[in-house]
């Protein structure tokens, strides 16, 4: 299954993608959020699939929203690419590293990125999103992390790095701009995914490629990000997790290179779909 929402930002409604028609199931659920994956919303869906075609399509010129609702929490893991650990000249983590993003960075995978006030090096990074099915918390195994994914998404963790690097403190506030993670287009089911550890993925900055790699350089698999995290907090349905970027940031250039005004940025990764954002100026 794919599912996908539409319509104005924090109005949006939920429906999916049926043979790239877009349609209407806001008549059958408020929202793909916590409660939808809590109580077995993926079962009740994957029945309504049975007879979809009673249900309205959605007009193309509707906007795409976030591919589930706004999160409890979005939690990064980062230098989780062996290549991009390299490029960025830093040691490969022993265990998972973790940062988290505020859960209103939220948005649809075609808004604007808004470069903030004051903001000389906003950066970009495609990851692979996984999304949350059921609240999680001590894990035995990692086997058993299987069980607790509603699905997979592109994600686009923007990111300003002297705010998060040059400015004290952790990591949140270089991480926590407004618009700086678009989400989807669509969340995936596993059952659509053959090996989410071998996914291409590329970003492209004004048609020029500045990303390539494969979800297989993680260091830390998705599973192993899961049973992890739960060790340490409730992992609550329709949380999201953001599992690390490849190679090719601006910061990893020499020199660095960062976003800028009307600049455009395109991302994908292999069947999950594509993005596609223009940057504004705060």
């Amino acid at each position: 299954m794919k599912l996908i929402r539409f319509g104005a930002l924090e109005q949006e409604k939920p429906g999916v993608l049926i043979k790239g028609v877009r349609k209407d199931l806001s008549s059958e659920f408020k929202d793909w959020d916590k409660d939808f994956f809590n109580n077995e919303g993926l079962k009740k869906l994957d029945e309504c699939l049975k007879n979809i075609s009673i249900y309205p399509n959605i007009d193309e010129s509707e906007r795409w929203g976030a591919c589930v609702a706004r999160p409890g929490k979005v939690i990064c893991i980062g230098l989780n690419y062996s290549d991009h650990a390299e490029e960025s000249g830093m040691a490969i983590p022993e265990e998972p590293i973790i940062f988290q993003k505020g859960s209103n960075t939220v948005v649809g995978p075609y808004d604007d990125i808004i470069i903030p006030r004051n903001s000389k090096k906003t950066d970009w990074e495609v990851e692979l999103g996984v999304i949350i099915k059921k609240d999680t918390r001590y894990l035995n195994s990692i086997e058993e992390a299987k069980d607790c994914i509603a699905g997979y998404c592109t994600s686009h963790d923007v990111s300003e790095r002297a705010f998060q690097l040059e400015r004290g403190g952790q990591w949140t506030k270089g991480k926590s701009c407004d618009n700086f993670n678009p989400l989807g287009p669509y969340l995936v089911t596993p059952d659509e995914i053959n090996n989410v550890h071998n996914l291409n993925m590329r970003l492209l900055v004004n048609g020029v490629q500045k990303q390539n790699g494969n979800t297989s350089f993680m260091i830390f698999g998705v599973y192993q990000i899961i049973h992890h995290l739960s060790q340490f907090m409730t992992l609550e349905a329709g949380d999201i997790i953001n599992t690390g970027t490849p190679p090719g940031v601006g910061l990893g250039f020499n020199p660095p290179q960062y976003l800028k005004e009307n600049d455009v940025v395109e991302l994908e990764i292999e069947g999950l779909g594509s993005q596609k954002q223009v940057c504004v100026n705060a």
